[in-house]
């Protein structure tokens, strides 16, 4: 009998997956595996709510694993040598995974890679699993370009790409009796989870799939702003876990046609976009993409300010209204985050690295390339070509909740100001104010914004 192994990362699903239909198609028995490792938690990127998720999503996969005849196989430790083990306990020539692009993965490869070849086992990393077009697959026009610095001309090229059809899921999975596996966790045991935050999973992942299609996709090009509206996907988590695959959302958002579909594939190709800088520039992980020499105000001479930004008590309404969704479910709405960075960085003048840290111990889609590089495009260190733009937090409330629902759903206190005169509670008459407890604004935003343009040097 041969024996394959599928190596489980970021690709937690059984629909479109190439390195198990692979593996299945090479060998007699595949060992479906995934390795908990402790390096992850050790250097800080083992959040609760991404903890909470990807148990969800483990028990999800051993389940639809033993509905083919299979299981998920889980150790625990360092990743390279439980592969190495699995591969001597069960004789498997082969190893499969998907590729990645943060500088963790490419060790991880690396390290796979010198681990297997000393007991004569071959791995097999398959590009197009965790993204459509796998990074460096298309490039600018010149010699030495290695990457795209710039969204659009980046999108016109991906979508030339033609993407591979998605395939159906695997109707059976014969794993073999030997190796042991440790219980998969639970949610319930890990403490400081978000108390709204969703459920993972590759069945949740493709319900929620089927909802939006039906529901949300057609109006996605008008309502994906509406911060009360809530008319976002909310597929981000699954897409960071991989339950759900990009290819097939492409391959379904182009056959439904519409503006909406095209807005949303525009959006997936942002995230490609960024896995694609990051796989160039691993460094952009943690270092200015493109240097500015910014002289932020340090962690602890702006402590107060962070603590407020953190808590969601800036006296910005909408800012913390963001700031306490991302604290309640784990998850933000696309234009609170742009705005919520922005106040950061620009407003408070706090180095990026600052929010990318706090979202990061929070936010269950919490992905380097999407986060690192956001941040930065705001910042204005990264591939923005306006870097110096700064959000107004009244006049994009007033924009994107013009009537004040998002903030009264998220700032309870705030809740008896009508309108939108609940993006301005310092107006009210000072009697009225009384009323509320709620913060004064930690910082005018005319004072924020000159120290911001003098820091530059913009004046």
């Amino acid at each position: 009998m041969t024996v394959s192994v599928v190596l489980f990362t970021s690709d937690l699903r059984l629909h479109d997956h190439p390195p198990l239909r692979s593996a299945l198609a090479s060998a007699d028995e595949v060992v479906p595996l995934f390795v908990v490792d402790d390096a992850i938690g050790d250097a800080g990127f083992g959040a609760p709510n991404r903890c909470a998720f990807l148990a969800d999503c483990l028990r999800d996969l051993d389940s639809g694993l033993r509905e083919r005849g299979g299981r998920l196989v889980i150790r625990r430790g360092d990743v390279a040598a439980e592969v190495r083990r699995i591969v001597s306990e069960t004789g498997a020539g082969d190893v499969h995974m998907a590729a990645g692009v943060s500088g963790y993965a490419r060790r991880r490869e690396e390290r796979l890679h010198g681990a297997l070849a000393d007991v004569g086992c071959r791995l097999r990393v398959h590009e197009a699993v965790i993204t459509v077009v796998p990074p460096g697959a298309v490039t600018p026009s010149g010699a030495g370009r290695d990457h795209f610095s710039v969204f659009t001309p980046y999108f016109r090229r991906w979508s030339e790409a033609q993407p591979r059809a998605p395939f159906d899921a695997p109707r059976t999975v014969r794993v073999p009796a030997g190796p042991g596996s440790v219980d998969p966790p639970s949610r319930a045991g890990i403490p400081g989870v978000s108390p709204g935050l969703p459920e993972g999973g590759e069945i949740q992942g493709r319900r929620s799939l089927a909802a939006w299609h039906r529901h949300g996709l057609g109006r996605y090009e008008e309502r994906h702003d509406d911060l009360a509206g809530d008319a976002t996907s909310r597929l981000s988590p699954h897409l960071h876990f991989g339950t759900l695959s990009p290819t097939e959302l492409v391959h379904r958002a182009r056959a439904a046609g519409g503006p909406g579909a095209e807005a949303f594939v525009r959006q997936l190709c942002w995230r490609e976009f960024h896995h694609q800088v990051l796989a160039a520039r691993p460094s952009a992980a943690r270092s200015d993409y493109r240097s500015r020499h910014d002289r932020w105000r340090t962690e602890e001479s702006a402590a107060e300010d962070i603590a407020a930004w953190q808590e969601g008590r800036t006296g910005y309404p909408l800012v913390d209204a963001a700031m306490r969704q991302l604290l309640h479910e784990g998850w933000m709405h696309n234009r609170g985050r742009l705005l919520a960075s922005s106040f950061l960085v620009k407003t408070l003048y706090v180095d990026w690295r600052v929010g990318a840290r706090h979202f990061l111990d929070l936010l269950v889609d919490g992905d380097i390339a999407n986060n690192q590089l956001n941040w930065q495009w705001m910042a204005g260190t990264g591939t923005d070509s306006r870097p110096n733009r700064v959000l107004n937090p009244v006049l994009q409330a007033k924009r994107y909740d013009p009537d004040g629902a998002y903030v009264r759903r998220w700032v309870p206190e705030l809740a008896g100001i009508d309108g939108g005169a609940v993006h301005e509670p310092w107006r009210l008459r000072a009697e009225e104010r009384a009323r509320y407890a709620y913060p004064e604004p930690v910082v005018g935003l005319a004072e924020g914004l000159a120290r911001f343009r003098e820091a530059r040097g913009l004046d």
